[in-house]
């Protein structure tokens, strides 16, 4: 297991198109208040486009303390020294070496099978979901705190809850065993920064 993991409660998934003010404000907004890390989730960006955004990103996220872990972009991630999250199938791809050199290292998983998989692969930490319902999964119930407990239950890591994630949702995420959860909208529309 990597010395670098990430133990605080909430972890901020951006999204630029949800936000409602120019999207380097937003990430300031959220900067400030500290969450234990911000994945740079933006999909719909070429390599190029995407660490230029990147480079923009992250003095914001060093201003204030706030570790900015890239997603499905190991090789930028190496070359900036950031951390990596990917979806496990894409992780799978990335060569040993290269999981090697990322301090903080995560996947997307949805069963205890893929979290001993993410393990196995070298991850500091996996993000579970989707727990609740969410509008970002219309139409596909959530697997449930039941489903969170078990997996918790089997792994050694931390597990960060995602889908339908609320600060009136943590205590019960907590309670499963979870070390916190991700949000999306919540950061990106300004709602928990309220």
């Amino acid at each position: 297991m990597k010395n670098e993991q990430l133990t605080q409660p909430l972890i901020c998934i951006t999204n630029r198109k949800l936000c409602q003010e120019p999207f380097l404000n937003r990430i300031e907004n959220v900067a400030k208040s500290k969450p234990k890390a911000i994945i740079l989730r933006e999909k719909d960006l070429s390599e190029s486009e995407y660490e230029k955004l990147a480079i923009k990103v992250e003095p914001i996220c060093d201003m204030y303390g706030v570790p900015l872990i890239y997603h499905n972009h190991p090789e930028l991630a190496i070359a900036n020294n950031k951390g990596l999250h990917m979806p496990l199938s894409a992780l799978e791809k990335v060569s040993r070496a290269d999981r090697q050199k990322i301090k903080i290292l995560g996947a997307s998983c949805h069963s205890t099978e893929d979290a001993a998989k993410a393990i196995q692969l070298g991850c500091t930490y996996i993000i579970a979901g989707h727990i609740y319902d969410t509008d970002c999964k219309k139409g596909i119930p959530g697997r449930g705190t039941d489903f969170l407990k078990n997996l918790c239950e089997h792994v050694h890591i931390p597990v960060y809850a995602i889908g339908g994630i609320t600060p009136s949702k943590m205590p019960e995420i907590i309670s499963c065993g979870a070390a916190g959860g991700c949000m999306m909208s919540g950061y990106m529309q300004g709602e928990i920064l309220k």
